[in-house]
């Protein structure tokens, strides 16, 4: 049997899957945790051969950041399913945060393929984040330096601010941002940032470990 933990901060979704794989019988539920940091410690001693693992679990604790430690200081299989569309998750996750990546909306039988081959020793990445509808556009409309943009947009950074992270004009913010607003039809900026947000293009409250609490 496949010793697995799961790790869920939706009770629902960690019930879902609990008993997804209960089904198949091929895997051992030994714990269910709603805060990926608890999974971790968890996975010191138990044996884990696979954990499924959340990005933002309790306390707005990054899977990607433990399932990063649990793949370095054990020898569980670490798979990520999010919901998450934001593309530094998923670069994130290709670093060393995870052995494979999938969506919750790509369905549970290819979750269960995934799973299974990434025990055999495989790795499983999208080659991108999926394309959602942002009012009159896509989020793939969306340039990577325009992403960027709206990451520091939405931690509240000023233009100024931004110019000096990103390395472009003052103007060039600005210009990018308007942009956005127009090629979307947004009523202004304010608008596309609630529109990130809901659509989870842009996410910024992960933390990586206790010390920034």
């Amino acid at each position: 049997m496949i010793k697995t933990i799961v790790v869920e901060d939706n009770q629902y979704m960690l019930q879902h899957f609990i008993n997804l794989l209960e089904s198949d019988g091929r895997f051992n539920i030994i714990g269910a945790f709603a805060d990926a940091f608890e999974a971790e410690k968890a996975c010191k001693n138990a044996g884990v051969d696979l954990v499924l693992m959340d990005v933002q679990t309790n306390h707005n604790h990054s899977g990607v950041a433990a399932g990063a430690r649990i793949r370095k200081n054990s020898k569980a299989k670490v798979v990520v399913v999010t919901s998450l569309i934001d593309p530094d998750v998923l670069a994130a996750a290709k670093k060393g945060g995870a052995d494979s990546l999938w969506y919750k909306d790509h369905g549970d039988s290819e979750l269960v393929d995934v799973i299974i081959r990434t025990l055999d020793g495989e790795n499983i990445f999208p080659d991108a984040a999926p394309n959602v509808e942002l009012k009159n556009m896509f989020s793939n409309d969306i340039s990577p330096r325009q992403i960027q943009i709206l990451h520091c947009f939405v931690r509240g950074m000023t233009y100024d601010e931004i110019s000096a992270q990103i390395g472009i004009s003052k103007n060039g913010v600005r210009w990018n941002l308007d942009q956005i607003v127009e090629k979307g039809g947004f009523s202004n900026k304010h608008e596309l940032l609630a529109a990130v947000i809901e659509n989870k293009l842009i996410v910024t409250t992960l933390k990586d470990n206790v010390s920034e609490e």
